[in-house]
């Protein structure tokens, strides 16, 4: 469908792709990956003609729609979901004409058009995709204009997903979003009817929709069949074999040459050293497939601290008195805890976030922390907040203006500003050096808890590789909040569900969490269908539905959803008895050994005071264990 050939792509002296070629067929998704800066998104602009081409050509076949997500926000007064209805342009000015036409046949033409293209399913079409990326009933009614930057740019995805065009070109679809919409999308463009290029860091969402690879390698353009992690293996492979061959090759030119330098100058020989060296000029050397560093992460090793870190009692949390956003919150974090946030936007993860922090005190409650306890605070705002002007350097002395400039220089090393790219202003960074640079001074102390706000937004794939080794191999506390669900199965081993004006543990993973908006989304359009069949009168001679049957049916699944709950949460509580249950033994052993009374008086005192809460919260987490093993067993799980 899609025809790349001897593309010449650059910006300004720079040159993005010499002689490219490359061929996408009819209904395939297609993964567009490579590093930052390398040309993907110039090169969607280039297909969808917003891009002018220095070489070479790009051809579709005749009557192909192309549809290419832009990254500036959408403006009007409509309503998203008139915004939404009007990108199928074809739509609008079919029933635009239908309203005006007067020829008979023309209409007919008109209105045949119109079925095919079920336009008078639109409006619940545009509803659903509108609904899929967060947008509830209400929201769909109100004008653009009342919403902010994000949010308008889900409606441009809408709108775009929306017109179904031929040929579908994204770039960066889910940096907009939450992790409910990205799950969304990820469902929506499996079954894509059309043919699809998707520009993405996300590695779940090039693994589960992608068919093939287009890879940047230098300025050429290379296919590879499969999703993400098979274009790595196959390339992984292709690396192998080539640096195989080189040194076979290498090998066998040095023989080549040892036999002239030994036999040219003798008569005999002189003959065959000649051969041999015009078979040395028509060897071609193998070119060597050069692997692309990636910047690594290290995070500083914390100081330990006696669990619980931070606990929480029956908190909450605003931004004005009297109106919280969150309570009743009643949590405890420990150092060895991975927990990711869930719930969509706007339900409260950057208020708890900026809670945890110290960046907002309770309303009410009580948030007790350990005295020596340090927080780093990541968030993508803070980019804003960076001086231009600037370097590296420049920003971190500021914060720790005692400190030695190799100490300086050693902190920013761990996030990649080694040498002179530490004395870089920030102007000159990309997006994905300064995310490293907000990691470098939001990690300066050590910190024991890690608290991370959309922090893979500006990192390339190999980038959130490399994070999330890192994150594996800090010590400390982390708190993440972020849509792209690799990291939170990689990094995270505890959900909590941020909803309903409060913070739960979800005791599954994120498949069941996937599960369940599923299956909250099935029962919302059972609810609305209701709706509609209620406020319409049965028609005569027409047989109700069999309710009761109804009933039964879904108070059996009620019932093996609440069972199955249960078992999750018991799970849960034993998982926390179990740690609880460690921790008391480490504290027993610190307190039985002799050299522990030898030390100040005062950690003696707090060792027992942790002992005695650590006692605590074992009694009450057993009271828990039975108070779920009851229900379990009432309710026959």
């Amino acid at each position: 469908m899609l025809h790349i050939n001897g593309l010449t792509l650059r910006v300004g002296a720079r040159v993005l792709l010499q002689d490219a070629t490359a061929a996408i067929n009819k209904g395939e998704r297609v993964g567009v990956v490579g590093r930052n800066g390398s040309g993907k998104s110039t090169l969607l602009k280039a297909i969808s003609g917003e891009f002018p081409i220095d070489g070479g050509a790009i051809s579709l076949p005749r009557g192909e729609s192309i549809g290419l997500l832009r990254q500036h926000m959408p403006e009007g007064d409509e309503s998203l979901l008139q915004i939404v209805l009007a990108a199928d342009r074809e739509r609008e000015s079919l029933l635009a004409e239908a309203e005006t036409c007067k020829e008979p046949h023309r209409i007919a033409e008109i209105h045949t058009r119109l079925a095919d293209i079920e336009a008078h399913g639109a409006p619940a079409r545009a509803a659903r995709i509108l609904s899929g990326l967060g947008f509830d009933e209400e929201a769909q009614a109100r004008p653009l204009s009342t919403f902010s930057g994000g949010w308008r740019m889900r409606v441009a995805l809408a709108g775009l997903l929306f017109s179904r065009p031929s040929l579908l070109l994204l770039d960066e679809p889910s940096n907009h979003l939450d992790l409910e919409a990205t799950l969304w999308l990820e469902g929506f463009l499996k079954s894509y009817p059309g043919t699809l290029l998707l520009v993405s860091h996300d590695r779940r969402l090039l693994n589960n929709i992608a068919q093939r690879i287009v890879h940047f390698e230098g300025t050429r353009l290379v296919l590879y069949s499969g999703n993400y992690d098979r274009f790595q293996r196959t390339r992984r492979e292709r690396m192998e074999r080539q640096a195989a061959l080189q040194t076979k090759q290498l090998a066998q030119r040095r023989h080549i040459q040892a036999f002239v330098d030994r036999f040219r100058a003798q008569a005999n020989k002189a003959r065959q050293a000649q051969s041999r060296i015009k078979m040395l000029e028509r060897m071609e050397p193998i070119a060597t497939m050069v692997e692309e560093s990636t910047i690594g992460f290290d995070f500083p090793k914390p100081v330990p601290l006696s669990p619980p870190i931070l606990t929480l009692e029956d908190c909450a949390v605003g931004y004005a008195p009297g109106k919280p956003i969150l309570k009743d919150l009643n949590l405890r974090i420990d150092m060895d805890d991975r927990i990711a946030l869930l719930g969509a936007n706007g339900n409260g993860k950057s208020t708890f976030m900026r809670l945890i922090s110290s960046r907002l005190k309770p309303l009410e409650g009580k948030l007790a922390r350990s005295s020596k306890l340090k927080v780093g605070y990541f968030a993508q705002e803070q980019a804003e907040e960076l001086d231009m002007k600037s370097s590296p350097l420049e920003h971190l002395l500021r914060l720790m203006p005692m400190a030695t400039e190799t100490k300086l220089r050693s902190q920013l090393g761990r996030f990649g500003f080694s040498g002179d790219k530490a004395d870089t202003k920030v102007e000159k960074l990309s997006g994905g050096e300064r995310a490293r640079l907000l990691f470098a001074l939001m990690s300066r102390e050590a910190p024991q808890i890690l608290l991370l706000d959309e922090p893979t937004n500006h990192l390339d794939v190999d980038s959130r590789d490399a994070l999330i080794q890192a994150l594996n191999a800090y010590e400390g506390a982390l708190i993440l909040v972020t849509h792209d669900p690799h990291l939170i199965e990689l990094v995270a081993d505890r959900l909590w569900i941020v909803r309903d004006g409060g913070v739960e543990s979800f005791e599954g993973d994120l498949e069941d969490y996937q599960r369940l908006l599923a299956e909250q989304r099935r029962e919302e359009r059972e609810e609305r269908r209701q709706e509609k069949r209620g406020k319409q009168a049965p028609a005569e001679g027409t047989q109700a539905a069999p309710e009761p049957r109804k009933k039964d049916r879904k108070a059996a699944a009620e019932a093996r959803a609440a069972a199955s709950s249960l078992r999750k949460k018991l799970a849960g509580v034993e998982a926390r008895l179990e740690k609880l249950t460690k921790a008391k033994e480490i504290l027993e052993s610190r307190l039985a050994s002799p050299e522990t009374y030898d030390a100040e008086p005062e950690k003696l005192g707090d060792l027992q005071r942790q002992h005695a809460d650590i006692a605590r919260a074992i009694a009450k987490t057993e009271e828990s264990w039975l108070a779920a093993q009851s229900e379990l067993e009432a309710a026959g799980g």
